[in-house]
């Protein structure tokens, strides 16, 4: 018998999809990172709904604070992956009965500050009895057709960029998890990476209004499993030259003889973008963001990693709902 554990969170996505009426004209289609509804003008109001399960989402060490922060930051990571400004959250909170006052003003409290980072406000929502710790949050905004960054639009010779380095995530991780040992820098650049993440809205709305970016994703479900969407909706490859690993992540795989390449590439939660750009408007997107080139998109559907004198393929995998303990 098929069970949700054997099918996966993407398998499950995709037969849900398949049973939905898609509205006429949907500006963004099932399968990015948000939905959109058309309130013409040439304007679009984009949607984001994302969700956080204590028992997956929640890791060692994450305060209550942190965790319902983190549940509207991984909303607006979604917004800001298309080029939209965050205005407006609504949360719904599944609290288990035994939930103390004080952690119930933490939720709160992570709420109202996770949005405010961002100038978005929590406008309300809706509370529940619930088994586990559930925050499901909705982050709204509004967006032009014209500068919305889809994944679909990526073309062979555009570089590959990400607006930062990999594997601090999958390092802090195993820290907690497994309670390594490492130095209390290193600790806490990794941890904190975990602990606190952040949107590239900033940099996602400035991008958005260059015209250099032909597909853009967020990459909370790791690097190559980031990659494989951009390659499946673009009907592209890629040729990644100079994978973005931290250097305090090599130290630390160097350290616990763990491999940077499987830290980088296949960890997740980092809420990097991951972009193609026009190679003719690299220049503009470069000054308007920081950003790291890190391969280019070929003609063939095939993602390769340059890894020394090797070239190896980069697996279709990353954080999986039902899959990834």
């Amino acid at each position: 018998m098929n069970t949700a554990e054997k099918l996966g969170e993407r398998k499950i996505i995709e037969m849900i999809l398949d049973r939905l009426e898609p509205m006429p004209q949907m500006p963004v289609p099932f399968g990015d990172d948000v939905s959109a509804i058309d309130i013409g003008r040439g304007k679009l109001v984009v949607i984001k709904t994302d969700m956080l399960v204590g028992k997956t989402d929640v890791p060692p060490g994450m305060s209550l604070w942190q965790a319902s922060r983190k549940a509207v930051v991984m909303n607006i990571s979604d917004l800001a992956a298309k080029g939209v400004k965050p205005i407006a959250v609504l949360a719904s909170v599944g609290i288990p009965r035994d939930f103390a006052k004080k952690n119930i003003e933490q939720i709160g409290k992570g709420l109202n500050d996770g949005a405010r980072e961002y100038g978005a406000y929590v406008l309300g929502g809706d509370t529940s009895e619930a088994s586990d710790l559930v925050i499901s949050c909705s982050a709204f905004g509004v967006g032009t057709k014209r500068h919305l960054m889809l994944r679909s639009g990526a073309k062979p010779g555009d570089y590959v960029a990400v607006t930062g380095f990999f594997g601090n995530t999958a390092a802090g991780l195993k820290i907690l998890l497994e309670e390594l040992s490492v130095k209390p820098q290193m600790k806490k650049q990794f941890v904190g990476a975990v602990l606190m993440p952040h949107a590239r809205v900033r940099e996602g709305v400035a991008l958005a209004h260059t015209w250099a970016v032909t597909a853009s994703i967020d990459s909370s479900d790791g690097l190559a499993w980031s990659l494989h969407e951009i390659s499946k909706a673009s009907n592209v490859g890629f040729l990644i030259e100079k994978l973005p690993v931290d250097a305090k992540v090599k130290e630390f795989a160097k350290t616990h003889h763990l491999d940077p390449v499987e830290l980088s590439l296949y960890g997740g939660e980092e809420y990097e973008l991951v972009l193609t750009v026009k190679p003719k408007l690299w220049k503009m997107a470069e000054k308007t963001a920081r950003l790291i080139k890190i391969g280019s998109v070929t003609k063939k559907r095939s993602l390769l990693l340059k890894a020394g004198k090797r070239t190896i393929p980069i697996e279709t995998r990353g954080w999986e709902h039902f899959k990834t303990s």
